[in-house]
């Protein structure tokens, strides 16, 4: 049996509500109004979710997470310059890694997957962070991290992975 904890991407035909620790709340309201709202004939785009696993995958495999730790082992959040300096560092350093081979070719499957749905080679795609703890009850981290539109193409989708992963560190979302 599959274990959808260890998945690197679940298809929104896949996702409920239940499924916000795995693949954050956006996410998971889209695979729920997928699977309802969809069946009443309400045209809700299909799509998939990288999810948090992934990430954390990446972070670990590539070393990413001790390389972070230890870059923001300087940071003062109070001090703009120091705040802009150790955000800038750590996304240049997600941006240069690269995305494990396992996680490549899942996003690169379901990718192609809705591109077919689709009648496309390369559909367009938006790529967003879904934030696993997005609205907690004492603080909110919605449109903390960047958006990114009209995504078209393998490579493209990867490298906007990629973006939106170190968007997880802008200054605003380390502040």
């Amino acid at each position: 049996m599959k274990n959808r904890e260890t998945d690197f991407v679940l298809p929104f035909n896949e996702i409920k509500i239940e499924d916000i620790p795995l693949v954050g709340g956006k996410n998971a309201s889209l695979g729920e109004m997928y699977q309802e709202l969809k069946q009443k004939g309400v045209e809700i785009p299909n799509g998939f979710a990288v999810t948090a696993f992934a990430y954390k995958h990446f972070m670990s495999v590539t070393g990413l997470k001790e390389k972070i730790k230890d870059l923001l082992l300087t940071l003062n959040t109070k001090d703009t310059r120091n705040l802009m300096a150790h955000g800038k560092k750590v996304r240049e350093e997600i941006l240069k890694a690269k995305i494990p081979e396992e996680i490549e070719k899942e996003i690169i499957y379901f990718y192609k997957r809705l591109s077919h749905e689709y009648k496309e080679k390369y559909t367009d795609v938006a790529v967003r962070s879904s934030a696993t703890a997005e609205d907690l009850p004492d603080a909110s981290f919605a449109g903390q991290q960047d958006t990114f539109l009209n995504i078209r193409g393998e490579e493209k989708i990867l490298e906007a992975c990629k973006k939106s992963f170190a968007s997880l560190f802008t200054d605003r979302a380390i502040s």
